[in-house]
């Protein structure tokens, strides 16, 4: 398994009480090692991302914006995104990780790989950063695929709806974006009915689930909904917006999985792809202890080990909305 989370992602300085604090890092490695999974990992270094290369995804005046604040000393781009003076340089680095895993899975090297970077990057659409996000990691990274001519799938379980990727793809029939988030929250996108543009119909797939969710209901989607849908679609690659502010500990969110959750989920997920083409990069997750444990299941997921830190989570809400899930989507696409 490859991984990557360098302490130099600490230095992104959000400021005193931002949940998107440095200490995620540390949440990570800590979860890695108290789980002993040092034996299964491959470290690698970052890398930064070139113009070229988050040019697919952001146009040069958005990342000249980006540039130019941090040189300036940063401060908050609006009431949730904070600058500091290195936070451009990491956003870039963060995007070059995620493709140098990439280059190495694409040598064989490993079976899987899991980024942990700061700061994340789903909410950042081309143009606009937003919701703690400057680039968008997981674009760059799919756009670096499709530039090889390859499918991607990218596969979100963040506790809130990542409208900048969904919007980065909405036309472009070779990448299709799953989105499991809590509903209503923010950012207040993500209906099951969105379902990408005509040429691109069907790419877009979005299971908005209620606050007090469990385990059991993301299961059920995945193997009435999602599982089909992806393997319809056939991938060459799936990355996944790792957040782990689904976790019922989770400050920012309202939802009730657990890490033996996310294990599970990940486990279904994998083997809808070919073997070595799964690369994960953390997204959201704000209590540290949850951080720790839900990496650590990942990464055994993608490593092909069954870790429960934590037991699987069922009962609660979440029935009728995967029902009305299935039942909208199935009629947007019929109305289409």
């Amino acid at each position: 398994m490859l991984c990557s989370c360098d302490v130099v992602f600490k230095e992104h300085d959000t400021g005193v009480g931002h949940p998107e604090r440095p200490a995620r890092i540390d949440a990570v490695a800590a979860g890695l090692r108290n789980h002993h999974l040092g034996d299964m990992l491959l470290p690698f270094q970052p890398r930064a991302a070139t113009d070229d290369e988050l040019l697919r995804v952001h146009p040069r005046s958005h990342i000249a914006t980006i540039e130019r604040f941090a040189a300036g000393g940063g401060g908050h781009l609006d009431v949730d995104t904070v600058v500091s003076e290195r936070s451009a340089e990491l956003a870039r680095l963060g995007s070059g990780t995620l493709l140098e895993a990439l280059d190495r899975l694409s040598d064989g090297v490993a079976t899987g790989a899991f980024v942990a970077v700061r700061p994340p990057g789903h909410h950042a659409t081309a143009d606009v950063a937003m919701g703690f996000c400057l680039y968008n990691h997981v674009a760059v990274a799919a756009s670096e695929l499709r530039s090889r001519g390859e499918r991607v799938v990218v596969v979100d379980f963040d506790g809130h709806h990542g409208n900048g990727t969904q919007d980065i793809f909405w036309d472009d029939p070779g990448v299709m974006y799953v989105s499991w988030h809590q509903s209503p929250h923010y950012p207040n996108s993500g209906r099951a009915d969105e379902c990408g543009s005509d040429r691109a119909l069907g790419t877009t797939l979005n299971v908005p689930v209620p606050a007090g969710v469990t385990g059991e209901h993301y299961r059920r989607s995945i193997e009435d909904l999602v599982g089909p849908a992806i393997e319809e679609f056939e991938p060459d690659w799936m990355l996944v917006s790792a957040g782990f502010d689904g976790h019922r500990a989770d400050p920012l969110c309202d939802l009730a999985l657990s890490s033996g959750d996310i294990a599970d989920v990940v486990l279904d997920l994998k083997g809808l792809v070919g073997k070595g083409r799964v690369a994960a990069l953390m997204e959201g997750g704000y209590d540290l202890g949850a951080v720790s444990d839900c990496s650590a299941a990942l990464v055994a997921a993608l490593g092909g080990l069954r870790l429960h830190p934590e037991p699987p989570t069922s009962g609660g809400p979440g029935a009728v909305f995967v029902e009305s899930a299935i039942d909208r989507r199935h009629r947007a696409m019929d109305d289409r």
